[in-house]
């Protein structure tokens, strides 16, 4: 992929109108060959690994937190490592994705998960398990926002919004498959660092698959190598000719409408992109504003505070989020195309609602001693109430309640989604 031609001209084919015209003319009736469902589950493993390692960070740290003493302090940086990485990936993202494209990032991304996880497990100190999660926080980063834009650029019109959920189910499924096998190294000596290596198989299999799949028609078109563009969706399409034909003048016109807009628009009045923008950047400010990464990180710990009386027993119970949440996204993936997002929106903001204040009403009236988070190894405090119940039953619940609305109704996928059918994917036919 040559990532020299960033700036070249777009080539036109001959007959091109506008890019309304176009999106009319393109033939109805796309094949989704196994290709194209191939390429779809190999991105998706990069959502897989981003859940695997929002999932294992609570259990780990209850096993780091004994074979390292970690203070509360470290614990804290320890964790938020992994989101600074994220973070640095987000503001370089960008320029990344569009001068070496979706596939190359993607390896790129793998690369940076399978090092830093060779990081983690091979040096057993607090410095080099922080650089570690940096690394491997840039690592997902890139790859969820690389995946689903590869996944939409790659797929038939028809079958779009189906393939790019995918990338949804494989996260939660991925949170799940963390706490669940934080639990199962959980007694393990070196149990901490088997879970950090098991995200290294999935990771190996979508390098080795992307190797042999091709790079999205829109990206190539943009770089100017139309005839690549062609050749690769009369991979993807089943040999429809027509249909190549009209996609590929589709993706064309999208670019060239692109290249008469700027960044700068986005805060104008034209076509509300002001609100638009403020409503899809509000959703995933409040997202994380609701605390429910924390509830995700520190699930464990917490939850060994309030009653759990061994790591393992904590660790098991905090599995039930992942299962809670991949239980719930099914039928979210299934049905908000017939339903509507604003009604997952609505239904889910509600629900989250009363589980956050019932499980906040819960902390307040419990009289919990948090001191073993931090400093004691020894023997736990218990947690008593106001009321002749199961507190830690009762919590556990409300989290699982909180958590589990999230990822369907108010995770910036689900944004990101319904702006780029509106806007980018939906416009350019095949990308």
């Amino acid at each position: 992929m040559d990532p020299n031609g960033e700036n070249k001209m777009t080539p036109h084919l001959s007959g091109t109108g506008s890019s309304e015209t176009q999106r009319l003319t393109t033939p109805k009736g796309a094949g989704c060959s196994w290709l194209v469902v191939l390429a779809a589950v190999s991105a998706s493993l990069s959502g897989l690994m981003l859940g695997y390692e929002m999932g294992l960070t609570s259990g780990v740290l209850l096993q780091l937190r004994g074979v390292l003493s970690l203070s509360c302090r470290e614990q804290e940086l320890l964790v938020s490592s992994y989101l600074l990485g994220a973070l640095l990936v987000c503001l370089a993202g960008g320029p990344i994705l569009d001068r070496y494209g979706r596939r190359c990032s993607l390896l790129l991304s793998a690369l940076l998960v399978v090092g830093g996880t060779i990081l983690l497990v091979a040096v057993t100190s607090f410095v080099s398990l922080t650089l570690g999660r940096v690394i491997v926080g840039m690592g997902t980063s890139l790859s969820g926002t690389a995946a689903c834009l590869y996944i939409a650029e790659i797929s038939p019109r028809e079958r779009r919004g189906l393939l790019v959920t995918l990338y949804e189910l494989m996260l939660v499924i991925g949170v799940m498959l963390g706490f669940g096998c934080s639990y199962a190294f959980a007694t393990s000596p070196h149990g901490w660092a088997y879970t950090f290596a098991l995200v290294i198989p999935p990771t190996l299999l979508q390098i080795g698959a992307l190797v042999f799949l091709p790079s999205s028609p829109r990206f190539l078109v943009a770089q100017g190598k139309v005839e690549q563009a062609r050749v690769v969706l009369f991979r993807l399409r089943g040999g429809d000719r027509e249909h190549i034909a009209g996609e590929l003048r589709d993706i064309q016109a999208g670019l060239k409408e692109e290249s008469e807009h700027s960044f700068w628009e986005l805060f104008s009045d034209k076509a509300n992109l002001r609100l638009r923008l403020l409503m899809g950047v509000a959703l995933v400010f409040l997202q994380q504003a609701t605390g429910q990464p924390n509830i995700l990180s520190y699930a464990s710990p917490v939850l060994r505070s309030v009653g759990f009386d061994s790591d393992a027993a904590a660790t098991l119970a905090s599995t039930g989020f992942g299962v809670v949440k991949v239980v719930c996204t099914i039928p979210a993936v299934l049905l908000v195309d017939r339903v509507g997002t604003k009604s997952f929106l609505v239904v889910g903001a509600v629900a989250m609602g009363i589980s956050l204040a019932a499980l906040g009403t819960l902390t307040l009236q419990s009289r919990t001693h948090l001191t073993s988070l931090c400093k004691s190894q020894a023997e736990l405090n218990h947690t008593s109430t106001l009321w002749d119940l199961n507190t830690t039953s009762i919590d556990l619940d409300s989290s699982d309640i909180f958590s589990t609305h999230l990822p369907n109704q108010w995770g910036p996928e689900e944004v990101r989604r319904t702006d780029t059918e509106q806007n980018g994917f939906d416009g350019s036919g095949g990308g």
